[in-house]
């Protein structure tokens, strides 16, 4: 079977699709000249500034996310593919400040190498840039992407809460705090029932039988930890959910909640995993504060999901409320 995509070049992907965004939301996002990088229009100089990035295919992150209240640049490489150093430092110089540089990044090895080497330019040019590293993903330990656990999902709770801080004025030290304090009490598990089709190989990533789902998946497509039966949206909520449950103590804390889905999976099904995900934390005492059920960070075609929490205190949910205008962030009521 060849692959059915809307799309006109396989090379023209990245480019018309961060064109295609931008004239979206013209008042608000501009696109640099150099790669795929799109930049807040109306630049804040006086504050911290995020970026932000990795490969393309997990749309809207990261680009949807830059805006008033979280990222200023997000810088894409190909599907599936770290930008480079020097598109990365392209970012950095499109938004930099006085006050500095923080750049969010998720554990891939590309990623951690392309961003550290851009930090270390801009530190070298008088460019005041420090780093984080997201690796919420509890399915994996160390896989061929990673030393250590993946950066998945999670990492918009990241984009949200130090953008916020950075927003409200907050120092870099601060604000490289408060993304770590997030990282720290954010966790995520994913499963999948169909694979993706990266638009460059033309074919899936791997393949699943008809009656087979991949538990542990990441958002390169890329394998998990094992494949097992398909089982109810129950059923395989409570195995995510235990594994996350497992990994860090919830107890007598509330929880942001974010079911996340992988590009291919209806709403219908997310809010069926959602309605169980709530009971199951409301059983265990877990008090919910904010939920967000929708696409946030995908893998292109994937039919999949993943479930992440966030462990909050007063300074992450009033930082979590905090405004927000960017095209994926939904503004809660």
């Amino acid at each position: 079977m060849g692959m059915k995509k809307f799309i006109n070049k396989v090379e023209d992907v990245e480019e018309e699709m961060t064109k295609g965004l931008v004239k979206a939301y013209p008042d608000k996002l501009e696109k640099l000249d150099y790669g795929t990088i799109v930049c807040r229009k109306n630049k804040k100089t006086d504050k911290v500034a995020l970026v932000s990035g990795g490969g393309s295919g997990h749309e809207p992150a990261h680009a949807g996310f830059v805006g008033e209240g979280m990222l200023d640049a997000a810088v894409a490489g190909t599907v599936y593919t770290s930008p480079t150093p020097d598109a990365i430092l392209e970012g950095i110089h499109a938004v930099q400040t006085e006050a500095g540089v923080l750049l969010v990044v998720k554990n891939y090895t590309g990623d951690v190498m392309n961003f550290q080497l851009a930090e270390e330019m801009a530190n070298d040019e008088g460019i005041k840039t420090v780093h984080v590293v997201t690796n919420d993903d509890v399915a994996v330990e160390n896989s061929s992407f990673t030393v250590g656990r993946r950066g998945v999902a999670g990492t918009i709770f990241v984009h949200k809460c130090a953008g916020a801080k950075a927003e409200a004025g907050g120092t870099l030290e601060e604000v490289q705090a408060v993304a770590q304090k997030v990282i720290d009490n954010v966790r995520t598990m994913g499963a999948a029932i169909k694979p993706c089709t990266v638009p460059a190989a033309g074919k899936p990533g791997f393949e699943l039988a008809d009656d087979e789902m991949e538990v542990g998946i990441g958002i390169h497509g890329e394998p998990g930890t094992h494949r097992e039966k398909i089982r109810t949206a129950d059923e395989t909520a409570d195995l995510l959910l235990d594994k996350i449950l497992a990994d860090i103590d919830y107890t007598g804390h509330e929880v942001a909640v974010m079911v996340n889905g992988s590009g291919a999976t209806p709403l219908m099904e997310l809010y069926i995993i959602n309605n169980h995900v709530q009971d199951v934390l409301k059983s265990k005492g877990i008090k919910v504060y904010r939920t967000l059920v929708g696409n946030y960070m995908t893998s292109i075609d994937m039919a999949g999901f993943s479930i992440s929490l966030l462990r909050l205190d007063d300074e992450l949910k009033t930082l979590l409320d905090a405004k927000a205008d960017t095209p994926a962030w939904k503004e809660f009521g």
